[in-house]
């Protein structure tokens, strides 16, 4: 069921009545049922005489008593607010409920693991979830502190953002079998620090851990936990998650110029995460694809060690200084993104990870950014549903980007002092957008009233490409840079970028020129460029300074298909595949060129994040943008050109792993299904290649989606790695098989079981959508538009939102899903996120719709 609501209005009238609430929480969590016991005494000073409300999601209210006075549970609840009428200056509420756990990542999620039976609990309180625990204040600006007395089975560890206490031992429970008892022990732990409801954590259950500790700045020693569920201990590898702490705090400690504010840090993968990390304070929750059971590309290690400072990060900017309320959600997640970056290149091995925020994150934002649903960095935010929406690609990755351009603009020393006079000014409290502009303002000596309205303050990407004239020499007579916007978010920006001048030569690809200028408005000379020989590739943009779509002249743009890899700078490349992509997604060239820019160039690449994201885009433009008329031919030969690679990469490498990872992804032919059962049986063998355990289930799911694996294949997988995550990759395997009756049922059970865990709708989901033969994916369409409204109304956010975008017939592109999706949003302007979802599907299939019949045109012999 939905948590409790909250509008911006009702939070902004709640804090000018209620003051420093302090909070007492006792929870039993020892029971066997899908309940716990819990009682909550909430100190708070008020306006004399006003009204206000208390969140608390609840199944059955047993006590609720306001400075000493019984309430009326029926009167004053109704299951997720209590009314709270007649305040005095200084109050107490009482409240004792009964709540209820999850399986969907929200609230108290409690988890059973198959392997040896053991229960784990973990919260998840963003947006506002920590009422269905306890009765609360669920808004970020009402910060407190929490103290948490908790009773639970003796054998497992909890935690919370306060240190653990040592137990008090407690009492015999009836356990879940009928003769069994369990002992219990009772954790009461010292107040915790003053934050915000989100950012608050209870983990308990029997995980193993491993400690080590932190120094900062000021001369204490920090804790440091690592925590994994029991069965999984041996993929914990705590010591590179200590490392990246123990250097990541070292640098926001000097980079920030503040100390780390809390008193230890805990990291603990906790299992069906709907998220990749969450900022607790302390106690921080990683999702547990994070733990590798297996062989990964570097890539993957990267991207870990992104979202580990990541987290770290929000430390200083999120939890010590919060958003006041969510429409500075950017504050948190977009300096987060950026700030993890710098520091994943500073710290880490991955010095060039740099180049793949070019590819990876500001694509994504500028896809987000052409959305339909496109909103300001910094976002209206009416409710706590707008909210959950945002937590988007502008939010995170454009928001990012466009503080890299800050930073270019200000220069990096200008940009850390005032940042780290916004987090000594604001320790402890919250804070807007203005707060931090002041300071930036006041170390860069720069007015940025004016940046941020066009920046922060409009939506919108815009759109750069050179204009170049030249004499009959070659020789450039006129430069200038072009700037124009989408006709419904017409602001034009001012950048900071470069331009690169390449030149064909014995060492390939060289630079032979760097411009770096401001532009502004919709053309900006350059007279920097007049005289010099035209190059034969000209990069606008050349070093990912600004955020902008990026267009090559047609010039450069054959030049970089041709040579792609004689092009040494890994960010440059980024910056040539990342436009060539958008150009594909505006059906401004056609996918078949884009398939040979990849495939001429993939096999050069020398970045392991670049290589996996130009396979992830290799795969999208094969089944979605190609043309009908070649598309079975065109992916015939990309599978084949793949495995090639595959098999000429040198042995054990990182990029022998992912090009065979990225043919499970994009084999298509029953002669690619055969290569994909003799690597699993052994008859062909890649030297240096492990068939591990989830490479073998990559093999496994490809076959079932090409028809190849039977029930006996996937069952035998499954015997090989009964365990979570195993069963969840069977319901994938199953549910990929192209047979009609399967796909259907697999959509039906997804959307209609809503006892499913939230890992296990998406296990099955994806499955569904994993197809070859997208035709069967459209017998449901009608359904889905069916039970839309449905699902929205009684299912949680997570639940809801998972059902809207993975039961989607996306891999179908006609004109037909097309047509009914405009119905349905026609028909439907309410709920606006709902809706909202519905019109992201859409517009992504105007663009496949539009990118194939661009294709088609070339085949027809139209415009190139």
């Amino acid at each position: 069921m939905p948590a409790a609501d909250l509008t911006r209005v009702e939070a902004e009238q709640r804090a000018q009545v209620v003051r420093s609430p302090r909070y007492e929480i006792r929870l039993d969590l020892s029971g066997p049922g899908d309940t716990f016991r819990s009682e909550t005494l909430v100190s708070f000073d008020a306006e004399p005489g006003a009204s206000t409300f208390i969140e608390a999601c609840t199944t059955e209210v047993h006590e609720i008593s306001l400075n000493g006075r019984p309430l009326d549970a029926a009167a004053v609840s109704d299951g997720t607010r209590i009314r709270l009428d007649g305040l005095a200056a200084a109050n107490e509420l009482r409240v004792v409920s009964t709540a209820a756990y999850t399986n969907t990542g929200e609230g108290l999620h409690r988890f059973v693991d198959p392997v040896d039976g053991a229960t784990y609990l973990y919260t998840e309180f963003a947006v506002a979830e920590a009422n269905r625990v306890f009765a609360v204040f669920d808004q970020p600006d009402l910060k407190a502190s929490f103290t948490f007395t908790i009773t639970a089975p003796a054998a497992w560890t909890v935690l919370s953002n306060a240190a653990t206490p040592e137990p008090a031992p407690g009492k015999l429970v009836t356990g879940a079998a009928a003769a069994a008892t369990v002992a219990v022990s009772t954790w009461s732990f010292e107040p915790g620090p003053v934050i915000s409801s989100y950012i608050v954590a209870i983990i308990a259950g029997p995980y193993a851990a491993w400690h080590g500790s932190a120094r900062s700045v000021d001369g204490r020693d920090i804790p440091l936990g690592v925590l994994t569920r029991a069965s999984l201990a041996q993929y914990a590898e705590p010591e590179v998650m200590f490392e990246l702490v123990q250097a990541g705090l070292a640098f926001y400690e000097t980079a920030f110029g503040v100390p780390y504010p809390y008193g230890k840090y805990d990291q603990i993968f906790v299992p069906e995460y709907n998220w990749g990390a969450m900022e607790n304070v302390g106690a921080v929750t990683f999702n547990e694809s994070y733990l590798f059971r297996s062989r990964v590309s570097d890539a993957r290690r990267e991207q870990r060690a992104i979202v580990v400072l990541h987290e770290l990060s929000h430390m200083w900017f999120g939890n010590s200084v919060t958003m006041k309320w969510w429409n500075d959600l950017w504050l948190n997640e977009s300096f987060a993104t950026w700030a993890s970056t710098l520091a994943t290149a500073a710290v880490t091995e991955f010095t060039g990870v740099w180049a793949t925020f070019a590819s990876d994150e500001k694509t994504h934002a500028a896809e987000q950014d052409q959305l339909p649903s496109t909103h300001p960095i910094v976002a209206e935010i009416a409710n706590l549903a707008d909210v959950e929406v945002n937590f988007d690609a502008i939010t995170y990755d454009k928001g990012a980007s466009v503080l890299k351009q800050l930073v270019a603009w200000v220069g990096l020393d200008a940009f850390q002092r005032g940042v780290g006079a916004y987090l000594t000014a604001h320790a402890g409290g919250n804070a807007t957008l203005r707060d931090l502009l002041d300071e930036l303002e006041t170390a860069s000596g720069r007015d940025l009233t004016r940046w941020s309205a066009l920046w922060l303050e409009t939506a919108g990407v815009n759109t750069l490409r050179a204009a170049i004239e030249t004499d009959g020499s070659d020789t450039i007579t006129a430069a200038r840079i072009e700037q124009s916007a989408a006709p419904g978010h017409p602001t034009l920006r001012p950048h900071r970028l470069a331009l690169g001048c390449y030149e064909l030569g014995d060492d390939g690809l060289a630079r032979t020129n760097r411009i770096e200028l401001d532009i502004d408005g919709a053309v900006t000379e350059v007279p920097e460029l007049v005289g010099l020989p035209r190059p034969d590739l000209l990069l606008v943009n050349d070093d990912d300074l600004t955020y902008a779509k990026v267009r090559l002249d047609p010039d450069s743009l054959r030049v970089a298909i041709d040579h792609l890899p004689e092009l040494s700078d890994p960010v440059s490349r980024a910056v040539v595949l990342g436009s060539a992509w958008d150009a594909l997604r505006d059906a401004e060239v056609p996918t078949i060129d884009f398939v040979r820019l990849v495939i001429g160039s993939i096999g050069h690449e020398t970045q392991s994040a670049a290589r996996g994201l130009a396979l992830a885009r290799l795969e999208l433009a094969i089944s979605r943008y190609l043309a009908e008329e070649h598309r079975t031919q065109v992916a015939a030969e990309a599978g084949d050109a793949v495995w090639a690679l595959a098999e000429l990469a040198a042995p054990g490498s990182d990029t022998q792993l992912q090009f065979v990872k990225g043919f499970t992804r994009i084999a298509s032919t029953a002669a690619h299904a055969d290569v994909l059962g003799s690597l699993l049986d052994g008859s062909i063998k890649l030297a240096g290649l492990d068939i591990d355990l989830d490479l073998h289930w990559e093999l496994v799911v490809a076959r079932a989606t090409l028809g190849a694996a039977s029930d006996d294949e996937i069952d035998a997988a499954l015997a090989r790695d009964d365990t979570a995550k195993g069963r969840l990759l069977a319901e994938t395997a199953r549910a990929a098989r192209p047979d009609q009756a399967v796909k259907d049922a697999a959509w039906r059970r997804v959307a209609t079981d809503a006892s499913l865990s939230n890992d296990l709708a998406r296990a099955i989901a994806d499955g569904w959508q994993r197809t070859a033969q997208p035709e069967l994916l459209a017998t449901t369409a009608t359904e889905y538009f069916a039970m839309l409204q449905g699902v929205w109304a009684s299912r949680s956010f997570t639940m809801a939102s998972l059902v809207v975008k993975r039961l989607y017939p996306a891999p179908l592109v006609s004109p037909e899903l097309a047509v009914m999706t405009r119905a349905w949003l026609e028909a439907n302007p309410t709920p606006a996120p709902l809706h909202r979802l519905v019109s992201e599907q859409l517009d992504e299939l105007e663009r496949a719709l539009a990118a194939q019949a661009r294709d088609a045109s070339v085949l027809s012999g139209g415009a190139q």
